[in-house]
């Protein structure tokens, strides 16, 4: 497995640097809460990906190695977990009866971000794509309920899928740290220059009020006698 694991984790990485030529810094609003996927991932630790790097650039990587792990658990499940295998499957036929899906089938880049944009106060959204999916799974009968044997043996096979990805995890970063030098050169070449020109457009646009060009062409006043 650690070799399959090694070769998953380099494709990745792989994908990811062809997709950062890619990014652009986002114009809208940012984020009131941070994403629980990226703050303080310690696959983006061992990646060399430091906080200060923009989230959307976190997200592709952070994503990607997420589908890994999720990977590798589905396939413990499958051969030792029957109770949570069978669960998942309920849940899985479940979701597919759904009308409307609209976060399935998304790139790396936009999975597990919010469906809709903050709200602005006071100006509040005729509708939102969460809010037609929630109205879409409320349409569809709830799973059966579990007898307490079957609550009891599904805690237990969590237990160990849980540990199982932790696992995963750690030799997923240890991994990781073979990429750092490859990953933090692409964010010099294709992050840093964009976000250096942000701030100086920034520094501009704060200095312009004080260039006395505002001043030019108006009205001096009435002359002194």
């Amino acid at each position: 497995m650690e070799r399959s694991l090694e070769t998953q984790v380099s494709q990745a990485v792989d994908a990811w640097l062809r997709w950062l030529p890619r990014w652009e810094p986002a114009t809208h609003r940012g984020r009131v809460a941070p994403c629980r996927r990226c703050f303080g991932s310690p696959i983006l630790s061992s990646a060399g990906v430091g906080a200060d790097v923009p989230h959307g650039v976190q997200h592709g990587l952070s994503i990607r190695m997420k589908g890994i792990v999720d990977q590798a658990v589905a396939e413990y499940t499958a051969k030792n977990l029957p109770t949570l295998q069978a669960e998942l499957d309920q849940q899985a036929a479940r979701n597919r009866s759904r009308s409307y899906r609209p976060g399935e089938g998304l790139e790396p880049e936009f999975e597990g971000m919010p469906m809709d944009p903050d709200p602005v106060p006071g100006a509040p959204f005729l509708f939102t794509i969460a809010g037609l999916a929630q109205e879409a799974d409320a349409d569809v009968p709830e799973l059966p309920p579990l007898s307490a044997e079957a609550k009891s043996a599904l805690r237990q096979e969590v237990g160990l899928a849980d540990d199982y990805a932790n696992m995963v995890g750690r030799e997923l970063c240890a991994i990781l740290l073979h990429h750092r030098l490859r990953v933090q050169a692409a964010i010099a070449q294709h992050v840093e220059p964009q976000i250096e020109a942000m701030l100086a457009e920034l520094t501009r646009s704060l200095d312009a009020p004080f260039d006395g060009s505002a001043d030019r062409g108006a009205d001096p006043g009435p002359s002194a006698p």
